[in-house]
């Protein structure tokens, strides 16, 4: 089993700070909701957001939108051997079920991480196919059984692909850690057993998570 986090998402709902901005509203209005009960989203939000703290690292539901549909429809997750959580910036984890069908339209995972924040899960009733509770990365890391945990950054070691997740998959249990945010680094890096670098330059999280994927599903066999 390989656990993935998508850590530090920039995937949080709109703070108070910036709720009655004109850009928030005309937005929350068009989804008959309260601007607090809707994403902050950089493409309608970035004259509000520039105030904000880190403003440049939030903001960005999109790239936990196409990381979670790549890693939920490879066939390492459809083999059972994937699990994936989310971490958000404001230090939220989600877990999500192997087993759910991810929208394939942003909309619709939108209105789906809109509900996820407003309820703590989804559906609201019946079998949750996502959980959304307060807590750090390292919450995840110490509640989840593990033989190694690694960070993905550009800091990292440059490692080849094959040889290294051939390697991997030796551990029982180990722990990958995908940046879900879209400058800058990890806060924290204190957690890592290891930090590694797939490639010279900055890739985006989806990409990073299929480059991995695919590598640990060559190494297991899958493919």
């Amino acid at each position: 089993m390989i656990t993935v986090i998508i850590g530090e998402a920039a995937l949080e709902t709109v703070p108070r700070e910036i709720a009655n901005h004109p850009s928030v509203t005309r937005l929350a209005e068009r989804k008959g909701k309260k601007p607090e009960e809707t994403l902050l989203d950089i493409s309608f939000h970035y004259a509000a957001m520039k105030g904000l703290r880190d403003w440049e690292r939030r903001g960005r539901p999109d790239i936990t939108f196409l990381t979670l549909l790549d890693l939920l429809e490879r066939p390492l997750n459809k083999e059972g051997q994937l699990q994936v959580y989310v971490h958000t910036i404001n230090n939220f984890v989600i877990w999500v079920d192997p087993e759910i069908n991810m929208p394939r339209n942003y909309t619709r995972f939108v209105g789906l991480m809109e509900q996820l924040f407003s309820t703590g899960r989804v559906p609201p009733k019946g079998k949750p196919l996502m959980v959304l509770k307060k807590g750090n990365i390292r919450d995840v890391i110490n509640g989840v059984e593990h033989s190694k945990v690694v960070f993905l950054t550009e800091r990292g070691r440059k490692v080849k692909l094959e040889t290294y997740f051939s390697k991997l998959v030796r551990q029982e249990k180990p722990i990958l850690v995908i940046g879900g945010f879209q400058r800058g680094e990890f806060t924290d890096l204190s957690l890592a057993d290891e930090q590694i670098s797939v490639y010279k330059k900055p890739l985006d999280a989806w990409i990073v998570g299929s480059m991995v994927s695919h590598e640990l599903e060559r190494a297991l066999g899958i493919i």
